[in-house]
């Protein structure tokens, strides 16, 4: 059977659509609600009449997507947490001036250069009740005490939102916390932090208690730092302390997936705990001991593993398998699939918007759907010849379906993946059994030191080949320029060719070059649109000006010697050059006065010298010049003022207020992002 012709496969399609529908155009949640009733109407007419009379089935077939879509969109709307009202975001002076915070600290992240970071949870500003998530950002000192995960803490300080991704093509944290319900940040001192004397013990604090002991008991078998990091990565899903160095090489070498608990974990999970549970009888009541036991480790192990999205996912679907060998039902893994996305999305539907969901899910599909195809052309005879021909089919298969997504988010691409694969999967077998028997005997006291430390030095060996890969970096594509109709295309492509290689016909030949077209046409109508484009872009960019005039794919850099000498690796210049599908054709010292198309365009340094007669159009302010900004309004009359990220927030604060005095326009880059002309 078809998967599309699963009823839970059009249900499931339906509800997508209608969280990406509420997620994107941000709809009034009565609407919702009563489209969600108009919704439910609809389908039970539709049904009570095809029971009592024959009816077109299309007719009830719309009613279920409808109702679908509503559900999908209600779902979006209840689990945002914006629109409640009892949020923070609510409240109209919390983002105006400091205030009496009231938080518990739910999950420890990655810490930063400067700060330990926390997501916290807001109980209490001021005297008043609120809800919501925060970034606690708490400044490191010498003491450097980290907070227990259920700690409650009171923090008197200021709210800042979430700011919006200030050059072109960049990264936009912003919208990631948003995705993550978190809307604001707050940073403060530890001096500065009241800690409560009361824990809120919850799942998270017995999981995060669990983790510590264990992290500890290894600790004390002088397990080296750098490999018991990767450790808690692999078995634990925490990678919080992993060196970016560690990290960058693990990305290198197309390997960094299994830092991430994903499928491939919780399956030996499920293995491991039926291989244990093998002296049990296969009785009805002894089949269903072993299936609560199982469903209970499997999500004692996602809870402690974070809860991230691949976690979930892989949880949920591999408990569909449990519960199908109990029911000793042949599981469909297609609609197991189906049901885990339906389940996950119903409770946390911000998981779409993951990439780390979406990469597993799509990988996962391929591996399914692909790989019986590709270990078809050609089945070895010898037993561990067809091993490696099957870990080799299932890494095509996973990166094939991956490849454009994962092209679309990171622009780069490890040419090396499948030699990683091939040398590391049957050597993480042995790491995986040998890591989980050591984190399980680590949560009971016991380490013996001859595990701890053949545990230790296979992450060693894992690690060294891992940078042994890495090293080769003329294998790794970077800065690959990829838009969201390329990758539409792509997909296209991708599925027409598999549907023809799986069974040959006229029509699903004639689909795959459909398919070619489509994506050629997509391809030069990207090229197209951006060769008669031309701007001018001034970056948001701390203590140096760096500004762009593009012309098509040629673009030409106006910097300080030292910025040009370090152009090629400029995170915020090569964003912007891979975003518009150009290149950098030259690079020029800045100079005082510019021009773009009509516009004359005069740059202000700390100097702050400029010409008496000079009629600019537009004034850049640039390493905070003391001039007096309304004499120079009478002289110069220039339409427009910008200040980029060079300049003091003090002397922009005082430009702006004489602009606005003025009545001249102003922009300043940290607050507004980049300015562009066109």
């Amino acid at each position: 059977m078809s998967i599309l012709t699963f009823p839970l496969a059009r249900i499931t399609i339906g509800f997508v659509a209608g969280i990406l529908g509420a997620y994107y155009l941000n709809p009034n949640p009565e609407c919702i609600f009563i489209l969600l009733l108009l919704a439910g109407i609809v389908f039970s007419i539709t049904y009570f009449l095809s029971k009592q009379i024959t009816i077109n089935p299309l007719y009830f077939g719309f009613a279920t997507y409808f109702l679908a879509m509503g559900i999908g969109a209600t779902t979006q709307i209840i689990h945002t947490d914006s629109y409640q009202q009892s949020n923070y975001v609510h409240d109209p002076t919390i983002f105006e001036k400091p205030h009496l915070i009231s938080v518990t600290v739910r999950e420890k992240l990655r810490s930063s250069a400067y700060n330990d970071r926390y997501i916290a949870i807001v109980n209490k500003i001021d005297t008043k009740k609120h809800s919501g998530r925060i970034l606690l950002n708490v400044r490191k000192d010498s003491l450097n005490h980290p907070f227990e995960i259920g700690t409650h803490l009171r923090i008197k300080g200021a709210l800042y939102k979430n700011s919006l991704a200030k050059n072109p093509n960049q990264f936009d944290y912003g919208k990631y916390l948003e995705n993550k319900q978190i809307y604001a940040q707050l940073y403060a001192d530890a001096a500065e932090i009241q800690t409560g004397s009361r824990l809120d013990k919850d799942p998270w604090y017995y999981t995060s208690k669990l983790r510590t002991k264990i992290i500890h008991n290894l600790e004390k078998n002088h397990f080296n730092k750098a490999e018991l990091n990767v450790a808690i990565a692999l078995i634990l899903g925490q990678q919080q302390e992993i060196s970016p160095d560690i990290i960058r090489d693990y990305q290198y070498a197309g390997a960094v997936h299994i830092l991430s608990v994903s499928g491939l974990h919780i399956g030996f999970i499920l293995l491991f705990v039926t291989f244990l549970l093998k002296p049990f009888p296969n009785t009805r009541r002894g089949s269903f001991i072993k299936l609560i036991i199982i469903l209970l480790s499997l999500s004692l192990f996602g809870l402690i593993a974070g809860l991230a999205p691949s976690v979930v996912r892989s949880v949920a679907m591999f408990s569909f398998v449990a519960i199908g060998m109990y029911l000793r039902r042949s599981t469909n893994i297609y609609h197991t699939l189906l049901v885990s996305i339906l389940l996950i999305l119903l409770f946390q539907p911000s998981f779409l918007f993951d990439v780390g969901f979406q990469l597993s899910y799509i990988a996962l599909f391929f591996i399914l759907w692909l790989q019986p195809l590709l270990a078809q052309l050609w089945v070895p005879k010898n037993k561990v010849t067809n091993y490696f021909w099957e870990i080799l089919t299932v890494s095509f298969a996973a990166q094939i379906g991956a490849f454009p997504l994962s092209i679309y988010y990171f622009h780069q691409f490890p040419g090396l993946f499948f030699v990683t694969n091939l040398v590391i999967i049957p050597f993480l077998s042995l790491i995986m059994g040998l890591g989980v028997l050591v984190m399980v005997l680590a949560a009971f006291d016991y380490v013996p030191l001859f595990l701890a430390k053949g545990f230790e030095w296979s992450i060693l060996i894992l690690n060294k080949i891992i940078n042994a890969i890495a090293s080769l970096e003329q294998f790794i594509i970077r800065d690959i320029p990829f838009n969201w109709p390329l990758l539409v295309s792509f997909y296209l492509l991708i599925v027409s060719l598999v549907l023809w290689f799986k069974k040959p016909s006229f029509n699903r030949l004639a689909l795959s070059l459909i398919a070619i077209f489509i994506l050629q046409i997509t391809y030069f109508e990207t090229h197209w649109t951006n060769q008669s484009q031309k701007e001018f872009v001034i970056f948001h960019s701390k203590k140096n000006t760096l500004i762009t005039e593009r012309n098509g794919e040629n673009s030409t850099l106006f910097a300080n010697d030292s910025l040009l000498k370090t152009a090629s690796e400029n995170k915020t210049l090569t964003s912007y050059l891979m975003g518009n599908f150009s290149h950098l054709k030259s690079k020029k010292k800045l100079q005082n006065t510019l021009y773009f198309q009509d516009k004359k365009i005069l740059v202000l340094d700390s100097l702050g010298v400029y010409p008496k007669n000079s009629t600019p159009d537009i004034v850049v302010l640039t390493q905070s010049p003391k001039i007096n900004l309304e004499r120079m309004f009478q002289t110069l009359k220039p339409e427009m003022v910008v200040a980029d990220g060079s300049n003091y927030k003090t002397y922009i604060s005082l430009w702006e207020a004489s602009c606005l005095k003025m009545k001249i326009p102003f922009h300043a880059t940290g607050k507004k992002g980049f300015y562009r002309l066109d």
